[in-house]
């Protein structure tokens, strides 16, 4: 059910920016419905490549962050690009922040349970383990881009090839253990939204299948997740809130956030990912979610 809209009347003058990029730029169709919400409400709504120069974001009341999911290999431009750009949801602070995925040390450090993670940087070497499945990718990544799986001992020379062509590239490579519970539980998202205080709330949760089969194939196909609506269970709420409560940041200044969690082999609820920058956000599987998004961005308008 969405909040009531703003009491404030929006100015038929308001303009908001759905940031994309050239893959999609008419926006990935998951944010179909938040554009077409916001346009109904008398917006002026326009998917931007975020590295389009002929952009003017000083024309728009606020910019958002959706889909530039090109950005990973020209982090550093998109963060210059990010720290020129007003009114930029979410903040540059986070994405500085949430693009490299060593963030999850300080959340481990504050007492979240994430995936064990083993990190390699340029110019150190890595001894694989002598069995399991066990997940490769690079801490800046985006819809799974250069990630494998690899069952060991008999993929390890895959998986340290891996490894030693992400350092190579001048790149920090993660190490994971693949947690089976993916493969019969699958991953829960949960995704939250500003209410009308401001507070992050609660919006919806949806199942994500298993996605990774085998080696990098070096490839993003955000379209190949199987998504179906979950209801959270209290322990995955429980994790959600103090993953959100560790965030070096205040969580007023952001739009949106995902928590993706996964059970450990205790059954208990595990961090894979905190998604702060660019998060697919399943709109169009959740019923409302749409409306409760436009919402809290109507809210942020001045």
């Amino acid at each position: 059910m969405s909040l009531p809209h703003p009491t404030h009347a929006t100015r038929e003058t308001s303009r908001v920016a759905l940031v994309t990029c050239d893959l999609f730029p008419d926006l990935w169709d998951d944010d179909f419905p938040l554009r077409d919400e916001l346009r109904a409400r008398n917006l002026v709504v326009d998917a931007v490549s975020w590295d389009d120069p002929a952009a003017d974001w000083d024309t728009y009341d606020l910019t958002v962050l959706r889909s530039p999911w090109d950005y990973v290999p020209r982090r550093a431009d998109f963060l210059t690009w990010a720290q020129s750009v007003p009114r930029l949801l979410n903040p540059v602070d986070i994405l500085r922040w949430n693009t490299d995925k060593v963030y999850l040390r300080d959340l481990e450090a504050a007492g979240v349970p994430i995936t064990p993670t083993t990190y390699v940087r340029p110019g150190e070497t890595w001894t694989p383990p002598t069995d399991g499945e066990w997940v490769v990718k690079p801490t800046i990544s985006a819809g799974s881009q250069d990630t494998g799986r690899y069952a060991l001992p008999s993929q390890a020379a895959l998986a340290t090839a891996h490894v030693d062509r992400l350092t190579a590239a001048g790149r920090t490579a993660m190490i994971q253990p693949y947690l089976k519970a993916v493969d019969t539980d699958g991953e829960t998202a949960l995704l939250y939204f500003p209410d009308a205080t401001g507070r992050l709330s609660f919006s919806h949760a949806v199942r994500k299948g298993p996605m990774l089969t085998g080696p990098d194939e070096g490839r993003i196909d955000p379209g190949s997740e199987q998504i179906t609506v979950r209801t959270p269970s209290p322990a995955e709420l429980t994790t959600a809130e103090q993953v959100l409560a560790a965030i070096p940041s205040s969580p007023a200044a952001l739009l949106y956030a995902r928590v993706d969690l996964i059970p450990g082999p205790d059954g208990l609820p595990m961090l894979l990912e905190l998604e702060l920058t660019e998060p697919s956000l399943f709109l169009r599987t959740a019923a409302g979610a749409a409306a409760r998004l436009a919402d809290a961005i109507q809210n942020r308008l001045p």
